[in-house]
């Protein structure tokens, strides 16, 4: 724990200000400068940005959060909101993409659209191991079942993730999760703590209304696949369009995971010691 209750170390900031709020100022004590944020200073601090719009978190997030701050994206079927709503605030944020080398057709071309347009600061990290590579060593990972599919993301998400953050020293990570989008994501809070980084989740409980919404209004496009019935979309193998018998969060690892490992803290700490 930080010594956050000396007097020196004391630093208040009024997170209602921003959000136009009429309700009774919250005054939070936060880390001073090169001081690292503790669990019970994020836990505070989440009740005032749960009441925040999307927008004033983000800019309350740029002013008080550590840098290192990037943004991570899949750029799927709705990524363009983080996209745009981040540029707005800082234009040369890093965008940090995962190229497992199993992407979609469509989503490379998706990707050069969205950094010609938005004029994005993006920043690719892949496997240490060519796809050619893994499947004559280890066979087609995503075929053997839920154990295969982890050790797929491991090597394949989580490891160059890792070696993002470590490389860029990250301080703040921005993504575009949301509770709707599956069980595993319902009680995810706006601010969490990610190891050494803090996480910020700006648009957690927005709902598919209000993500459409936004790209209407700031006329920014879907995923081109999205008008094919996919949903989520991540890799070629494991990237399924919507069916009237599924759920969204069925639409990946054939139903047996809803996640990909990059959310989990805890993956990151398996990759750091193997």
């Amino acid at each position: 724990m930080l010594n956050a209750l000396r007097p020196e170390n004391l630093r208040f900031v009024d997170c209602t200000l921003r959000s136009g709020m009429s309700s009774a100022t919250l005054n939070l004590c936060i880390p001073k400068p090169g001081q690292s944020w503790s669990p019970s200073q994020l836990a505070a601090v989440n009740p005032c940005l749960e009441r925040m719009s999307a927008s004033d978190r983000v800019r309350w997030s740029l002013d008080y959060l550590p840098r290192q701050q990037v943004l991570t994206s899949s750029f799927g079927a709705q990524s363009a909101v983080m996209l745009h709503m981040l540029s707005l605030f800082e234009s040369r944020i890093p965008v940090l993409l995962i190229d497992t080398g199993y992407l979609f057709p469509e989503t490379y071309r998706f990707i050069d659209q969205m950094v010609e347009r938005l004029d994005l600061e993006l920043r690719v990290y892949r496997p240490l191991m060519s796809p050619d590579w893994q499947e004559n060593r280890f066979g087609k990972l995503w075929e053997a079942g839920t154990e295969g599919i982890r050790r797929y993301n491991r090597m394949n998400k989580v490891e160059p993730m890792s070696r993002a953050l470590k490389e860029l020293a990250v301080g703040t990570w921005f993504s575009g999760l949301r509770r709707s989008q599956s069980d595993t994501r319902s009680q995810i809070s706006v601010l969490q703590q990610h190891g050494r980084t803090v996480k910020v989740h700006p648009i957690a409980d927005w709902s598919n209304r209000d993500v459409h919404h936004y790209l209407k209004e700031h006329k920014l496009p879907y995923h081109p696949l999205w008008d094919k019935g996919y949903v989520s979309i991540g890799d070629t193998h494991t990237s399924r369009p919507l069916s009237a018998k599924m759920d969204e969060q069925d639409t990946r690892f054939f139903g047996l995971l809803r996640e990909c490992g990059l959310h989990e803290a805890e993956n990151f700490q398996k990759v750091s010691k193997s």
